[in-house]
């Protein structure tokens, strides 16, 4: 049997993330009736240019309302979908209420909070991966039904702009997450509209009271394009989830029978991500490459790298042990404003090879870590893995600095300055006081 052709376990969303049946009706401006967004305390009605009831409870460090805008949740799995699952499973923890509205069908809840499905399209050349559209009365309806006191948008595009309008009517604080860089993903693809896209992210961020960027260089791009009132927020880690524990030998003897340094990439396989870089890694001598996802790029890849082991997509356990049971990770996409994956394979103790450029820039410390090479320089990469690959006393050293430099980026600790950061923007303050005097024209007191 061919490493290709080797199966491996089934894994399946939990019960509560099952898909329901589609909607038969229109897409566009309705809620799925098995939706039921919670009433928030009786409030005084509002309306247009009077700002809704946002009043932090007596007790500032109090439970909140979060309705939470995405661009991208399950059934779909990606950077934006994991970072506000675990935003929603913090609310949950720690007590507090939240909505998500997000695109295409799916599960109506998660955590405990309801989610409002909204109408959607797959994109063209990429049919699994689905664009947002924005239903502004069901949008508006359901914000208002539930009454938060702070507005969140996961790397906002589309839905995030129109969701920027409803925040800026009724004078919601608001905190955007940037996490797609969608400008690079539309040059990848060879699309138009790259200055567009700029335009319009730009637009949308001034509009919202704090921007948070996951890693330096992103809020360092973001600044010189001139994104106002920006912030860091980094991504956190499951440590437990995510480590050398969960090393499997008998997994390792499977995708290496031969005794192969296993280097690894996990990601969407897509053209965005350049996987077929993955090609001149394949060519080193006594590894066995072992690439983890799926994406419209499969295929291809597949007959690219002929001795590949590719696993299709894992989560859970099986995600676990294939981390930890790497000797290297490679990292290939140069477009990251943070990269999870790069990550999670420090914490699970694997050093890591990645491109010197966007999100890795914060993670990877060259000689501590793991390598960095230039985005565009094959031979860098496959000097970098190379080296790895065939030195296990170099191997070994990067491997017992990896799980030290990211353990302390714990969920529960950057969970907790999100937190901050929403009650930042709910609190008074002159900026805020002179939005809400300029609500039904632009709003005045940006900077």
């Amino acid at each position: 049997m061919s490493p290709t052709d080797r199966t491996f376990p089934a894994t399946h969303l939990p019960p509560a993330t099952r898909v329901p049946p589609a909607d038969p009706g229109p897409a566009a401006d309705r809620v799925s009736p098995a939706v039921r967004v919670p009433p928030a305390a009786p409030r005084t009605p509002v309306s247009p240019g009077t700002p809704i009831d946002r009043v932090p409870p007596a007790d500032a460090r109090g439970p909140l309302r979060v309705a939470i805008v995405t661009e991208s949740f399950l059934p779909q799995v990606n950077g934006v979908t994991n970072s506000v699952c675990r935003v929603a499973d913090l609310l949950a923890a720690r007590g507090h209420e939240a909505l998500v509205l997000a695109p295409g069908p799916g599960p109506s809840s998660y955590a405990g909070f309801p989610v409002v499905r909204l109408p959607s399209v797959p994109l063209p050349f990429y049919r699994d991966f689905s664009v947002g559209l924005p239903a502004r009365r069901v949008m508006t309806a359901a914000i208002r039904a539930f009454s938060p006191d702070v507005l969140h948008l996961a790397s906002p595009a589309l839905l995030g702009s129109a969701a920027v309008e409803t925040a800026r009517r009724w004078a919601l604080p608001t905190v955007a997450v940037f996490q797609t860089d969608l400008p690079g993903f539309a040059g990848r693809y060879r699309l138009p509209g790259e200055d567009a896209l700029w335009t319009l992210l730009r637009r949308t961020h001034a509009a919202v009271d704090r921007t948070l960027a996951p890693s330096s260089a992103t809020l360092e791009a973001l600044s010189a394009r001139g994104f106002p009132r920006l912030d860091m927020w980094r991504r956190g880690v499951d440590t437990q989830r995510f480590s050398p524990e969960h090393r499997d030998e008998e997994l390792r003897r499977r995708l290496a029978p031969g005794g192969e340094t296993i280097v690894g990439y996990v990601g969407r396989l897509a053209k965005d991500k350049r996987v077929r870089l993955l090609e001149h890694v394949s060519r080193l001598r006594g590894i066995r490459l072992v690439v983890v996802g799926n994406g419209p790029e499969r295929a291809r890849l597949r007959r690219r790298l002929p001795d590949a082991v590719f696993t299709g997509q894992l989560t859970g356990g099986d995600l676990s042990r294939l981390y930890a049971s790497m000797d290297v990770f490679v990292h290939t996409g140069a477009d990251e404003t943070f990269c999870q994956a790069v990550q999670e394979a420090l914490a699970s103790g694997v050093p890591v090879v990645a491109p010197a450029s966007g999100g890795p820039l914060d993670l990877v410390l060259p000689e501590r870590n793991g390598l960095l090479y230039a985005p565009d320089s094959v031979r860098e990469l496959r000097v970098a893995v190379g080296r790895l690959a065939h030195n296990r006393q170099v191997r070994e050293r990067m491997a017992r600095g990896a799980r030290p430099s990211v353990e302390h980026r714990t969920w529960e600790a950057v969970g907790e300055q999100l937190l901050d950061h929403y009650r930042a923007v709910i609190a008074s303050s002159p900026e805020l006081a002179a939005r809400e005097a300029g609500v039904g024209g632009a709003p005045t007191g940006l900077r």
